[in-house]
């Protein structure tokens, strides 16, 4: 039989995405109280450096936000589109690495991706009464804390460990 040309993922990689998500959403769900709203620092959001290591946080991160956003109640465009958001970031800071762009860029598509996205969920869903504008940039404002601040030395941290946590690093 013919190999076929679908990429295949160890129980390893699996593992680890799960143990992403369940991350993410744990965190999310501790810290709720700052993580929604017109102010909101996602602190789970520091997370979304890790596809800067391993594709196997490109999943993980959708789906624990994807639960979070679940468990939380929240209005199911966001969990929709707030999922899809960081699913789009989470693919585009891999595939960042994977084009040599800098780690210090890592953190900024989950920063545009949500402060456009989520800023106008909060307009559109959650009529929180200002305008797309000040949602984006109050949503932006929160994701540079969170995953700059928060994230940047979690990657920092995390790169000298090399491949003993990350295979693909090499």
């Amino acid at each position: 039989m013919a190999e076929s040309s679908k990429a295949k993922f160890s129980a390893a990689e699996i593992a680890r995405g799960a143990v992403i998500g369940a991350l993410y959403a744990a965190i999310t769900l501790a810290a709720w109280q700052f993580s929604s709203g017109l102010i909101q620092v996602r602190i789970s959001e520091a997370l979304c450096v890790l596809p800067y290591f391993t594709f196997s946080a490109v999943p993980g991160l959708f789906v624990g936000c994807l639960i979070a956003n679940l468990v939380s109640g929240a209005a199911m465009y966001d969990v929709i589109f707030g999922s899809l958001a960081t699913l789009a970031a989470a693919a585009i800071t891999y595939l960042m690495r994977k084009k040599g762009v800098s780690k210090w860029l890592a953190p900024l598509p989950a920063v545009v991706i949500n402060a456009f996205v989520v800023g106008a969920l909060l307009v559109y869903v959650y009529d929180v009464g200002e305008s797309y504008l000040v949602c984006a940039a109050s949503v932006a404002a929160g994701q540079a804390v969170a995953c700059y601040a928060l994230g940047m030395p979690l990657l920092l941290a995390l790169e000298r460990f090399g491949n003993k946590l990350f295979r693909e690093m090499n």
